[in-house]
């Protein structure tokens, strides 16, 4: 599914994390009318509209896809557009902006806040909680995935395979108790108006422009040690991510379903970083040493509902590895796997 050698541009890049998988192009064919996704702007969004308008165009749908978003990068809003996604650049926070976006009976809903939240903490509360409550009464009547974060996880014993959806949350940070705030205020939605929902806790997303993946290999580059103090984590290509997201409306409910989005594997930092350092023939540094705990989910359910991931971590490895020595761009928003006070 992932050929790391053929990719030599953003836009192959992209057109990779795009292309849908045949279980996105049979949900297609089942969708009811449009799909809007809220916050599609960032990281992920622009590839998740441009999957899902693929999807539809195979499966020989109708439905259109919206995408609202303040939309920072003109570049995310041109993407989308030239795929044939319907770009809205909008406030949600904003009660007209958000009352004016069209009815969808389908809603993939990706707005929050994490980088920054340090230091202005009231607009990250703003966004991971009280949107989410305005975003679940507007669109009441309409199934919602909604992404959270397996932050809302305590850290778990590194021997464990982390965290399961019937353990009990334990937030560690305010970036943390936020989205565990988003994550209620969408249940209560759901119990009072019965809107069917399924929310979605990601631990971690990686392609070659961001992730724990790309953390570590620029600190081996770099010739700067490695932080071990966290010495374990899940990640997920973007692609098996964002297909695995969109799926999941099939399994929203009332009250919300929840399911961790994380690959099989728990990682090593000591193995990931090992591998790199293989790779680019560098010398290797670590700093600390392994704790006992780690931020670990188990995504053993979602992997149940809707398939194991397509591709592998050393595919993915071997991507950035290339990516870096090519010099492609990258977003510079690194995720802080290394934090344990939950402060970012």
């Amino acid at each position: 599914m992932l050929d790391p050698s053929a990719i030599s541009t953003e836009e192959d890049l992209e057109c990779v994390l795009s292309e849908p998988y045949e279980a996105d192009v049979e949900l297609a064919a089942r969708l009811e009318g449009d799909v809007i996704v809220l916050g599609a702007g960032g990281k992920m969004g622009p590839t998740l509209v441009r999957r899902i308008v693929s999807a539809i165009r195979r499966a020989g749908a109708r439905g259109r896809v919206f995408a609202a978003s303040r939309f920072t990068s003109a570049r995310d809003r041109t993407a989308i557009e030239a795929a044939g996604g319907v770009a809205i650049s909008a406030d949600l926070l904003d009660d007209v902006a958000l009352a004016q976006l069209p009815d969808c009976p389908d809603v993939m809903y990706m707005a929050g806040r994490k980088f920054g939240s340090s230091g202005d903490e009231s607009l990250t509360w703003a966004m991971n909680c009280l949107l989410p409550g305005k975003v679940a009464e507007r669109y009441r009547s309409s199934r919602i995935a909604a992404f959270s974060t397996g932050n809302v996880y305590p850290l778990v014993d590194v021997a464990s395979q982390g965290s399961t959806e019937r353990d009990a949350p334990g937030p560690v940070g305010e970036y943390a108790q936020s989205c565990l705030g988003r994550e209620r205020i969408l249940e209560h939605c759901s119990r009072r108006n019965g809107t069917r929902i399924c929310i979605l806790r990601l631990n971690y997303a990686v392609e070659a422009r961001y992730g724990v993946l790309l953390d570590v290999a620029r600190l081996v580059v770099r010739g700067e040690p490695v932080p071990l103090g966290t010495g374990y984590f899940n990640a997920i290509w973007q692609g098996d991510a964002n297909s695995a997201a969109f799926r999941s409306l099939e399994h929203a409910m009332s009250p919300p379903a929840i399911l961790n989005l994380a690959g099989p594997e728990k990682l090593s930092v000591r193995w990931v970083a090992e591998w790199f350092a293989k790779r680019f023939h560098r010398p290797l540094r670590f700093s600390g040493s392994e704790s006992g705990t780690a931020l670990l989910s188990d995504g053993s359910r979602a992997r149940q509902l809707l398939g194991a991931p397509k591709v592998s971590t050393e595919a993915v490895c071997e991507l950035v590895a290339i990516w870096l020595e090519r010099g492609g761009r990258t977003f510079d928003k690194p995720t802080r796997f290394e934090v344990r006070d939950g402060k970012f």
